[in-house]
């Protein structure tokens, strides 16, 4: 039986029963809210271990909660699964961006969400047990500890999504080589995930934003993938 939390913002009574009856079948401890401002204070008070997050919510949409969600440090931390209609690929890219680890587009098959939970939650809580000084990542200004999930530009503290760590991490543990994006999705979320590999690239541009000047270890290679500069 599973203990994580997870929270479901989401304003549609249907969809929001549907997921949150299925998440309860899989063990998961679920509470819901029905708008971004009550999303909003439900995260601040119960600290779940993922949110559910609908974009298209009444007042504070899902990518206002996803900002704030993220700009907190006391709430940066949590994972987010956003919830967006096919045909809104710009609100796929703002919501990645701002640092949503996954979404799932509606109407969506259950099992393809549930595999996402799941893969989401493992990600978060993975964490190797024990690591040596040597085993940190340094390039110059930028240093990678992976046993903490911490990265530092100028030594100074980069807040990353899970995703987009453990993308700059298997970069840069292999430097110069070239990964495609069907590599980088495999490696990070194991064979059989179903997603876009355009996620990936989604990723990458939050994460060369984040890393501002650093970024210019993260090469695009043309038709390929991309790369960690040696």
């Amino acid at each position: 039986m599973s203990e994580e939390s997870i929270l479901i913002v989401e304003d549609e009574k249907d969809i929001q029963e549907l997921v949150r009856y299925n998440l309860s079948k899989e063990g998961y401890r679920v509470t819901c809210a029905d708008s971004g401002e009550a999303g909003l204070k439900s995260v601040q008070s119960q600290h779940p271990d993922l949110v559910i997050l609908d974009l298209m919510l009444p007042g504070v949409d899902g990518l206002e909660v996803c900002r704030r969600m993220k700009t907190d440090l006391a709430t940066a931390h949590i994972p987010i699964i956003m919830l967006t209609a096919k045909g809104d690929e710009s609100d796929i890219v703002v919501g990645l961006e701002m640092g949503a680890d996954d979404y799932v587009t509606k109407p969506f098959s259950l099992k393809v969400f549930l595999t996402r939970v799941r893969a989401v939650l493992r990600r978060s809580k993975s964490e190797p047990p024990g690591e040596s000084e040597e085993e940190i990542l340094r390039f110059s200004e930028l240093v990678i500890h992976p046993g903490r999930h911490e990265v530092f530009v100028d030594e100074k503290p980069v807040a990353l999504t899970f995703t987009e760590f453990f993308i700059l991490k298997y970069l840069a543990t292999r430097p110069g080589w070239v990964f495609t994006r069907l590599q980088i999705v495999q490696a990070i979320r194991g064979d059989g995930y179903s997603t876009s590999e355009r996620s990936v690239d989604f990723q990458i541009v939050g994460l060369r934003k984040k890393l501002e000047g650093a970024a210019r270890y993260i090469e695009t290679v043309r038709g390929v993938g991309y790369r960690f500069k040696e």
